[in-house]
């Protein structure tokens, strides 16, 4: 019994792990900055599992990293700890949170507009903002530009490693969140409107907010010829028609379609080529969309 026990205190260094870190950032991978954050991650805890995200938010973009976090984080074990780090404001007075969603899961992250979508979808539990008397990279004060390395992975690290609880993080703030705002999924007399929120970069399909059952509210069913418009802010980028299906190999090489993605939502793609390239489609909180059955 004595050798078994001891076995198993040996099997896995990740044994004492409280959660798993995962990161985020605009960083990209050329240079060290997510090596440094995961270094400071690994100084607090040896043991800790360290994960990706993707550090390839086009830069500043708030709205992307909301998107991503709430496309990924509920696929993860409750009680993960999230760091997502795309920080225009970095060294002025937005503030660095921890937020706990209702859902179980915690996003360290400036309030910026990246706790968007987690906010809403999940509900906040309780937010906190980061004391970095406390929970700051010792010797990194007169550091003003890399709070991802100095306060957010060191935070995330600690909070994720059991070394502090949320409640050590710092003081408790209201249980509200900067929110970027955007066209939220809608049906009315048959029109369906919302969002582009993301592409799929590495095909160019084009992602929507719209869940795969307001089609049929709408009265659109598979088969259907579906006419899609699509805006950024007023200006009106598209104006077609193409056909409701399942997946891609329904229609001819090159074609339009319209399907529900990964996350059942309704896309547009071209099969085998770039939708978003071919008619100069973006994403983000302005790019709107409005679909119809076509009579």
């Amino acid at each position: 019994m004595k050798k078994l026990a001891l076995a198993a205190l040996l099997v896995s260094p990740f044994a004492m792990a409280k959660a798993p870190l995962v990161f985020q950032s605009d960083f990209g991978v050329k240079d060290g900055a997510v090596s440094a954050m995961k270094g400071v991650s690994v100084k607090v805890d040896p043991t800790l599992p360290i994960y990706d995200l993707t550090h390839e938010v086009p830069t500043f973009n708030t709205w992307e990293a909301s998107y991503r976090l709430f496309q990924t984080s509920t696929y993860w074990p409750e009680g993960t700890v999230f760091v997502s780090v795309v920080d225009p404001g970095v060294g002025t007075k937005r503030k660095s949170v921890v937020l706990k969603t209702k859902a179980g899961y915690y996003y360290v992250t400036p309030d910026n507009g990246t706790l968007t979508l987690v906010a809403e979808t999940q509900g906040i539990e309780a937010v906190r903002e980061i004391d970095e008397a406390v929970n700051r990279l010792k010797g990194s004060g007169k550091s003003y530009t890399f709070h991802g390395r100095d306060v957010y992975a060191y935070t995330g690290a600690r909070l994720a490693s059991g070394v502090i609880s949320f409640e050590e993080v710092g003081r408790k703030l209201p249980n509200e969140v900067i929110a970027i705002d955007y066209q939220k999924a809608t049906v009315k007399n048959g029109v369906i409107k919302g969002n582009i929120p993301v592409l799929d970069p590495q095909f160019g399909n084009v992602w929507t907010n719209i869940e795969e059952g307001k089609l049929a509210q709408a009265g659109i069913n598979m088969g259907d010829t579906v006419c899609v418009t699509i805006n950024n802010g007023d200006k009106k980028v598209l104006d077609t028609k193409f056909p409701y299906v399942a997946s891609f190999g329904e229609v001819p090489m090159a074609s339009e379609l319209v399907y529900s993605n990964s996350l059942l939502n309704v896309s547009f793609a071209l099969n085998q080529a770039n939708f978003a390239a071919k008619h100069g489609i973006a994403s983000g909180a302005a790019w709107n969309v409005s679909l119809k059955q076509c009579n």
